[in-house]
């Protein structure tokens, strides 16, 4: 898996140096995060934060690489359990007119905090790390401002031994400085 993101994250400084445009910017905006597969959850709704770098090739194709504070996780009728990632996802950027994209990719999720343990107790523990697909649209505005949503769908498990993984809805704003 580290050598898959040193990988991904080369691949994106490289072509970064021969780059048709770059973006760098900051974006936030809201996860609404559920963990499928598993009975008696309901949506939980937390934020996202970070930074981003894109590249555009052409004026059709681009890439974008997100560094993002993401809370995540599921309610249940006593409480909720919480899972805090730094996920990076890497997209590819299809741009169908002017700022209109679609955007779909692989995601890296490492956990930073959960409070699996304190709710289930010694029988459950949060998986360090998180794969996830990101499919989504985007629109980029030309003066800077970038919004997209974006669904990510769990391809590892959540939990240790569970057959259950990470849904999340979300929503973004953005600003890009270059």
């Amino acid at each position: 898996m580290k050598k898959l993101i040193v990988v991904a994250l080369t691949l994106f400084i490289g072509t970064t140096a021969f780059s048709q445009s770059l973006d760098l910017g900051v974006k936030a905006g809201a996860n609404f995060a559920n963990i499928s597969d598993a009975a008696g959850l309901s949506n939980k709704t937390g934020f996202q934060a970070g930074i981003f770098g894109g590249v555009k090739f052409s004026d059709k194709l681009g890439i974008q690489a997100d560094l993002l504070y993401s809370q995540q996780g599921a309610k249940f009728d006593g409480g909720s359990f919480d899972l805090s990632y730094v996920n990076i996802p890497v997209v590819l950027k299809y741009y169908l007119f002017q700022g209109l994209n679609l955007q779909a990719g692989p995601q890296f999720g490492f956990v930073v905090d959960d409070n699996v343990t304190k709710v289930f107790g010694s029988i459950a523990k949060a998986e360090s790390t998180d794969v996830s697909g990101v499919v989504g649209a985007g629109y980029d505005f030309p003066f800077g401002i970038r919004v997209d949503g974006r669904y990510n769908f769990g391809l590892t498990d959540v939990i240790d031994g569970a057959k259950n993984k990470n849904s999340v809805f979300s929503i973004a704003l953005g600003y890009s400085f270059l």
